[in-house]
């Protein structure tokens, strides 16, 4: 019996031992893999993260530079001339023709609660002008979310047909995107907006005055 105790004994001795040795290096790669994960969220999920807030920060900024562009409030241009004017009479074309015209017409469309038709027009063919692919992906978004879609206050009035075909030309934008659209609306302009235009105070304030400068002179 008293060796069968010491025997006992110096097992549970020899067991306590090794516990805490095992438990420490347990712990110790524990905290190895604890640390490695953290290090593994540092460092490459947090910089993946800053990289796509990066990249959408720079698509919103670059979003809304193009939205400011392609609303101009008045086109550069120089004072229309009396002979500029008196052409306007003879055509729509004419009339569109020149910045001075456009932004006279603008102006008028404007008091009929229709300038988004003139709008759309400016920026169908500024898009026209866009050679790089990736500004006329965006330019085009634009003017669809501006100009096209039913949720948009400044939506223009185009017909099914035509819709379908935008619809059909946005999966790959480009240039001619909305070609249809924007004879449609110019027409619309020109049969319904150019007619009242010409009969408009606008219109005659500005050629009367262009008249009595130039007997003055």
């Amino acid at each position: 019996m008293g060796s069968e105790r010491m025997e006992m004994r110096k097992r549970q001795m020899s067991t306590t031992q090794e516990t805490p040795g095992a438990a420490q290096a347990q712990h110790s790669t524990g905290n190895r893999g604890s640390n490695a994960c953290c290090f593994c969220w540092c460092c490459c999920c947090s910089c993946s993260c800053l990289t796509v807030r990066n990249q959408d920060e720079e698509r919103t900024r670059t979003s809304h530079e193009l939205q400011a562009e392609s609303i101009p409030n008045c086109e550069e241009s120089p004072a229309p001339t009396l002979e500029e004017v008196n052409a306007w009479a003879q055509s729509f074309d004419k009339l569109m023709l020149t910045p001075a015209g456009r932004n006279a017409f603008r102006e008028f469309l404007r008091t009929e609660f229709s300038e988004e038709n003139m709008l759309f027009w400016m920026a169908c063919e500024e898009l026209k002008q866009e050679s790089n692919k990736s500004v006329i992906e965006e330019k085009a978004r634009l003017i669809y979310e501006d100009y096209i879609s039913i949720l948009s206050p400044k939506e223009v009035s185009l017909d099914s047909r035509v819709r379908e075909v935008i619809n059909r030309n946005m999966l790959e934008p480009s240039q001619h995107t909305f070609d249809d659209a924007q004879l449609q609306i110019y027409t619309l302009m020109h049969r319904d907006s150019y007619p009242r235009f010409m009969n408009s105070a606008i219109y005659k304030d500005l050629l009367r005055s262009l008249s009595e400068k130039s007997i003055e002179a």
